[in-house]
């Protein structure tokens, strides 16, 4: 029992507590490319799609490390020799581009973004030329490209002649949802940062990447002439199954601390048969580990044993621990994966101590609870509304009849979900009245539709908010009551 729990403590001590990088660059050893995600990040692609907790800020941090492009290696090598440049990102950076209060300054001015957008790559190209343009503000620097059209021309062609033909200027653009409360005016600002991207794509060697939430994309943002050919090169961040249990594993394997790091990839050996390779610090896992192979569900079995109980009659553990933190739209997160883990953990540690596996069936059912919780922090981060609409859904039992859950609404906001008080971007369709409302919460993956009309939720959003399901897994602290 002390090696359970010894591997129990390594799992801990691997697994990150703090779940969000919020714009830090990942520390090597957690940099893991799921295939699904190469073509977002060759150049060519200019337009990358995402749900939160996906890789959006990740891949932009990583985008913008020299150490980490080059660690990426055959995989997408077209990074290696880029030079790239982060245009708008979370983390401010005042000389590089504008912070969200200067923004909106600048828009209420009645510049239009489209030119904000440029001066922020005309800041590029200049200091890769070391050449003079006015940067002692914002306004000044857009009020040069406006009067100088012809001088901002040669400026970018003289950018574009520097570099050599394998060789690359990249500019990204990530969170654009911090810079506007209101959804017109992040249309706008939306619209005119993929202008400026098409703008860019004229140049043979200078591009840009643009980072976009799904309900960012969703909107009339592309209806501009020539939109198609960004279209063409957009890319979706997902995550399958295997790509979470190779994320896993290869966080694992390369635990910070020296002895819980070989603990775990003794484990690892006594299922492959063999030790990962280690190239220049960090353990690299071999393709078999990285896709749906008997051997990948061998090592969680490893973990986590065959079955969610006594018997198949409950689920197996590969697959319940990943289907159970989905969305609405069948999607997990790596985000939620580990925290559900490293949880079942600790959980197990604490209630299981003679358990024969690192991790007890009712433990991972536990990790689930804080997956979710995080999930609904993180969702609350991104959109305040759903919180602010889902908390009168407390102790409603799910699949339920839409009446149960638009009558709560009414009941809390007699004058309608625009009336409600909101902080950031409000639900798209308010105006809608409360169909508007479901809808969005629909596209979010809060909310399913099964075929009979009623309303469910998957596990991941419903045991955070405080719903409950017969037999499910149940809310922390909450009396469910039927709809």
């Amino acid at each position: 029992m002390a090696d359970v729990t010894a591997l129990r403590q390594a799992i801990m001590g691997s697994l990150p507590v703090e779940t969000s990088y919020f714009g830090a660059t990942p520390d090597l050893t957690r940099l893991y490319l799921p295939p699904a995600h190469v073509k977002a990040l060759r150049l060519d692609c200019h337009l990358v799609i995402g749900t939160r907790g996906v890789g959006k800020s990740v891949w932009t941090a990583v985008l913008g490390s020299t150490e980490l492009r080059k660690a990426l290696g055959a995989s997408v090598p077209e990074l290696d020799p880029a030079e790239v440049r982060i245009g708008f990102a979370e983390p401010p950076c005042i000389d590089h581009y504008p912070d969200a209060d200067t923004f909106a300054q600048l828009l209420g001015l009645g510049i239009p973004a489209y030119d904000i957008w440029r001066s922020v790559v005309a800041r590029w190209v200049a200091g890769t030329l070391a050449a003079a343009i006015p940067c002692s503000s914002w306004s000044e620097t857009v009020a040069w490209i406006k009067a100088n059209p012809e001088a901002l021309a040669r400026l970018m062609q003289q950018a574009n002649e520097r570099l050599a033909d394998d060789k690359r200027g990249l500019i990204l653009f990530d969170a654009l949802d911090r810079l506007s409360h209101d959804w017109r005016t992040m249309d706008r600002i939306v619209r005119d940062l993929l202008r400026t991207a098409l703008w860019l794509k004229s140049y043979s060697r200078l591009s840009a990447k643009v980072f976009l939430r799904e309900d960012q994309f969703e909107r009339t943002v592309t209806d501009f002439p020539d939109a198609s050919k960004l279209l063409a090169t957009r890319a979706e961040l997902t995550w399958a199954q295997h790509d979470l249990h190779g994320l896993l594993w290869q966080t694992l394997i390369n635990a910070p601390r020296s002895e819980q790091g070989e603990r775990l990839r003794e484990l690892y050996r006594s299922v492959v048969k063999a030790l990962p390779v280690e190239s220049k610090g960090v353990w690299q896992l071999p393709g078999e580990v990285k896709k749906a192979t008997p051997t990948q569900r061998a090592l969680f079995e490893a973990l986590a044993g065959p079955w969610m109980g006594r018997d198949r009659r409950r689920g197996v553990p590969y697959i319940w621990s990943v289907g159970h933190l989905a969305d609405g739209k069948g999607r997990t997160s790596p985000r939620s994966f580990l925290a559900a883990i490293r949880q079942a953990a600790e959980d197990s540690l604490e209630r299981y101590p003679d358990h024969p596996l690192p991790l007890h069936y009712e433990s991972i059912k536990r990790g689930i609870q804080k997956a979710s919780e995080i999930r609904v922090n993180e969702m609350a981060e991104d959109y305040p509304w759903v919180r602010t609409f889902m908390s009168p859904l407390a102790g409603l039992t799910v699949p339920c009849e839409y009446t149960a859950i638009e009558q709560r609404w009414a009941h809390d906001f007699s004058s309608g979900p625009g009336a409600a008080p909101v902080e950031r971007l409000p639900p798209q369709h308010a105006e809608r009245g409360w169909d508007g409302l479901r809808q969005d919460l629909i596209r979010l993956g809060i909310f399913e539709t099964k075929k009979d009309g009623r309303i469910d939720m998957p596990d991941l959003y419903r045991v955070g908010f405080g719903l409950g399901r017969r037999g499910g897994v149940k809310p922390k602290g909450l009396t469910v009551v039927n709809s």
